[in-house]
């Protein structure tokens, strides 16, 4: 008797192709130049999404001085801290809009779905900077997240589809390519923007680079027919899956840890570090370098070994954190450094997850590509919550980053025991076979190693339905 990864039976196809369809090149197959435009539109999206979501955390002082003037001249920690509810209530945009979205487009095309998810990030976003109240920029906040996750899974399957077969981690981060330049460039200059011309026109300014993702994704990006036959209870099979709970609650907790730190960058390089606020653009810039780097490295890493991504990952963003707050006090250097460190080995774990998510949802790959960043945006929404809730009992903006080292070391709990867990059920199912060999045809071989064939093959089997490999 021997197990096999693809023991189970294959699903039947869903259509014949057309003739159309067979003439039609697989998105892989374009182009060089082809392919590298459709994959730019796929990160100008990217980066409208990240100035959007990270830009506010910048420029929270300021906003808050807009909407909650009295309060902010009475308690200015309060005030921040409530100000704080804007990134919450944008993270829980996301949250809503992901899972609800994937499963209203699985009638349609990803390339229609993808360009009515940019216009509509950017109507959020121009109602962002025209509400009058902090209540009603409030729900513009909310609103203007709810395409974002939506966004992202879209943009990642048809980005792994364009680099084509083995390459799903760096599709992922090419998908993720445009919100880590959105704060590497693209934070650092709206925030600088908004300290001269004011927050609102900042929104504007992101509006306008979603409508010139409408443009590019119309342009650039080749057509990709809806899947036929395919309905939204197909989609929500994924959510029976224990293993995907888990995935979401390891991004939803870890990623909390990062977040309870950059929500208030600005407050804490200026009471925490003793810098100006001018030297918040550099200290975003320097957290975006990080991004931009951990991505490239994550995607690579990913495609190589996703749990080896995730054991050295974990680590290296913990004592990331922990630098953090031994060198940020006092320091400028301190602070740039411990950001770029922090945000460096995050980024590098965000392709790892997702693709952990796709593969775990299996036939769910939009459901289980979006909810990676409902489970981003959880932690968003948790990270700023938490971190807020230490500032405004007193505690110091340094408080935070205690926050964050526990989140992150929790994270990391749920990774190790995930994996255990794994091991410790391919080893169960082994003995059962073994003790019910009787009952099949044949025996099972071992090998000189002392390791069964079978329990080689059943550890596969175990890791591919776990989504760790493929």
């Amino acid at each position: 008797m021997t197990l096999h990864a693809a023991s189970r039976p294959a699903p039947p196809p869903e259509s014949t192709p057309t003739s159309a369809q067979v003439a039609e090149p697989a998105p892989h197959e374009l182009s060089a130049s082809r392919r590298t435009l459709a994959l730019l539109a796929l990160a100008l999206g990217g980066v409208g999404i990240g100035a959007s979501e990270f830009a506010t955390m910048g420029l929270l002082p300021g906003i808050a001085d807009g909407l909650l003037g009295p309060q902010m001249a009475a308690d200015p920690e309060a005030g921040i801290a409530r100000a704080g509810g804007l990134i919450t209530a944008y993270a829980l945009g996301v949250v809503v809009g992901a899972p609800v979205l994937a499963l209203l487009s699985v009638r349609w095309s990803r390339t229609s779905m993808i360009t009515a998810l940019a216009i509509a990030l950017a109507a959020g976003t121009v109602l962002s900077a025209l509400m009058p109240t902090f209540e009603l920029t409030l729900a513009a906040r909310f609103l203007a997240g709810v395409p974002h996750g939506a966004y992202f899974g879209v943009a990642s399957l048809l980005a792994a589809s364009l680099m084509g077969p083995g390459s799903q981690g760096k599709g992922v981060a090419v998908a993720l390519s445009g919100l880590t330049v959105a704060n590497l460039v693209g934070v650092p200059l709206m925030t600088a923007l908004g300290q001269v011309a004011g927050w609102r026109a900042v929104y504007l300014v992101i509006a306008g680079i979603f409508l010139a993702t409408v443009l590019a994704l119309r342009w650039a990006l080749p057509p990709q027919l809806a899947v036929p036959g395919r309905r939204a209870v197909d989609e929500l099979l994924a959510l029976r899956r224990v293993q995907l709970w888990i995935v979401m609650a390891i991004a939803a907790v870890g990623f909390a840890g990062g977040f309870a730190v950059f929500s208030y960058v600005a407050d804490i390089t200026t009471q925490v570090s003793g810098a100006s606020a001018s030297v918040v653009p550099w200290v975003l810039a320097a957290a975006g370098l990080g991004m931009t780097l951990g991505n490239i490295l994550g995607g690579i890493a990913t495609d190589r070994s996703l749990r080896g991504t995730l054991l050295l990952g974990f680590p290296l963003y913990i004592a990331a954190l922990v630098g953090l707050f031994l060198a940020a006090p006092g320091s400028l250097a301190g602070l740039l450094i411990g950001f770029f460190a922090v945000n460096t080995a995050s980024s590098a774990l965000s392709p790892a997850l997702q693709t952990w998510l796709i593969r775990v949802a299996h036939r769910s790959e939009v459901l289980g590509a979006s909810l990676n960043h409902a489970a981003f945006n959880v932690a968003n929404a948790l990270g700023a919550a938490l971190g807020g809730a230490v500032i405004a009992g007193g505690l110091g903006f340094r408080a935070p980053m205690v926050v964050a080292i526990v989140l992150a070391s929790t994270g990391f709990v749920l990774v190790g025991a995930t994996l255990v867990a794994l091991q410790l059920r391919s080893r169960r199912t082994l003995a059962v076979l073994r003790e019910h060999e009787g009952t099949y045809t044949g025996s099972i071989p071992v090998v000189a190693s002392g390791q069964s064939e079978d329990a080689a093959d059943l550890e596969r089997a175990e890791l591919v339905d776990a989504g760790l490999t493929h």
